[in-house]
């Protein structure tokens, strides 16, 4: 049976309401896949290890003072705790969430990026969130249809 694990940060609820919505999806459309869901902020090195693919998610901060940063748990989790961890190849899926009140929208989907190809992983899909997530579940249910077709071990 494939697993899929789930690595997310939230600090309104946007994240993991668009993390909840995509699993819903993904269980109606995989009904074999386990999926994993968990908080960057109780997350280790080797839990980005887990599963057969991992889905990183975080919404676009200003941490540090500086605007189109990851949330600050994602950031400590993978600029501190998980800096020297290889994916050794595994399948990644990156959500990014922003507000386009700001220049940079969803600028950590570029960090989420970033982490993954600089730590040996494989960018599968990406998916981004602009605004208010609420309204948006038909969007988030076809990029769930885009990921399993993205990575094909997850429904076989």
């Amino acid at each position: 049976m494939a697993v899929l694990h789930v690595l997310y940060s939230t600090s309104t609820g946007h994240t993991e309401y668009v993390v909840d919505t995509l699993i819903a999806a993904l269980r109606a459309s995989a009904p074999t896949l386990t999926v994993e869901k968990q908080r960057a902020e109780s997350a280790q090195a080797a839990d980005l290890l887990r599963g057969d693919a991992l889905l990183l998610a975080s919404g676009t901060w200003n941490t540090g003072g500086t605007e189109g940063q990851l949330n600050p748990h994602m950031y400590v989790l993978l600029k501190d705790r998980a800096k020297e961890c290889d994916l050794q190849q595994k399948p990644c899926g990156v959500i990014a969430l922003g507000d386009d009140r700001y220049y940079y929208t969803a600028r950590a989907m570029e960090h989420l990026m970033q982490f993954v190809t600089q730590h040996n992983g494989q960018v599968a899909e990406s998916f981004v969130v602009v605004n208010e997530p609420y309204g948006q579940e038909e969007k988030v249910t076809k990029w769930a249809a885009k990921l399993l077709a993205k990575i094909p071990s997850l429904v076989a």
